[in-house]
């Protein structure tokens, strides 16, 4: 039988160790300019659908993360040097970043999509034939896909690459640029903010899939707790009400519905609550 100090040493060491366990903290790299899926609202908060998913998975499974926006280029070379541990920046799975990164299972599809100016008159030939600037985010799969299917293939277009994806578009209105080659939803959540101002003419089947994305041989054992994490978000029905709010609606209803809401995830740690509420608003806000 051990000693009273043997035990109450015992007892010190549990609970320290626990009181780690619990403010586990990982760090998730995201390049905040990218509506619906991450962006930062009017009142300087990072918001979005996959942060948001990051957010309910660390109250989910226990641990804590800090949100750092960085350049979309940077954040796997961040990853693989141990200054991030998490990349949800709407990343597509590809063999090349399969190689360097792990990748959770699949949780969005996506296509990419050409935009132009609603005045331009282009359709999705015309928008992509020779001498014609075509806009991109460096180190996207848009970006990929011109360099890969236009520029390789001998189609003489200019493209011209950008930090973030809203500078394409604000140059793209602004007639620098004749298209946006980026997938659908911001896409169409960039029509959606300027009404009557940009169209989507085509829409490439690239048949892409989005993960998470975390250190090669997944060392701090990050990928099962997401994995987990998604599991309950769906089986719960958050997952759905999160699409709900997220998608298909104006950034400003999304902002004041986020506002409203956050509190029940950050306070009361209730995701389940938290993105009924999310929907909820946002319904109630664009009736």
């Amino acid at each position: 039988m051990a000693s009273r100090g043997v035990l109450v040493g015992i007892l010190v060491f549990g609970v320290v160790a626990l009181s780690g366990l619990a403010a586990e903290k990982f760090i998730v790299g995201t390049d905040a300019a990218w509506p619906p899926f991450e962006w930062v609202s009017a009142k300087g908060e990072m918001l979005g659908f996959d942060l948001d998913v990051m957010r309910m998975i660390a109250v989910l499974e226990g641990y804590e993360i800090e949100i750092q926006d960085i350049a979309f280029d940077s954040i796997i070379p961040a990853v693989i040097a141990g200054k991030v541990d998490i990349g949800a920046s709407g990343f597509t799975i590809t063999a090349e970043r399969a190689q360097v990164v792990d990748f959770s299972s699949p949780y969005w599809s996506s296509d990419q999509t050409v935009l132009v100016r609603a005045d331009s008159g282009l359709n999705v030939i015309t928008a992509l034939m020779p001498g014609r600037k075509v806009a991109a985010q460096r180190g996207t799969t848009g970006a990929f896909w011109v360099e890969d299917n236009l520029i390789a293939k001998g189609v003489a277009v200019e493209l011209v690459l950008y930090e973030t994806y809203p500078e394409a578009v604000m140059d793209l209105l602004a007639g620098r640029v004749d298209a946006v080659i980026q997938d659908e939803a911001p896409s169409e959540q960039a029509v959606r903010q300027y009404p009557g101002q940009l169209l989507i003419v085509g829409v490439i089947k690239t048949y892409e899939e989005f993960g998470f994305l975390v250190a090669k041989g997944d060392p701090k054992g990050i990928l099962p707790r997401i994995e987990r994490g998604i599991k309950k978000l769906k089986e719960s029905g958050a997952w759905d009400n999160l699409v709900a709010a997220y998608f298909g609606n104006p950034l400003e209803a999304i902002e004041a519905a986020w506002e409203a809401c956050i509190d029940i995830l950050r306070v009361n740690k209730d995701p389940v609550a938290y993105a009924a509420c999310l929907a909820q608003k946002v319904r109630e806000l664009v009736k």
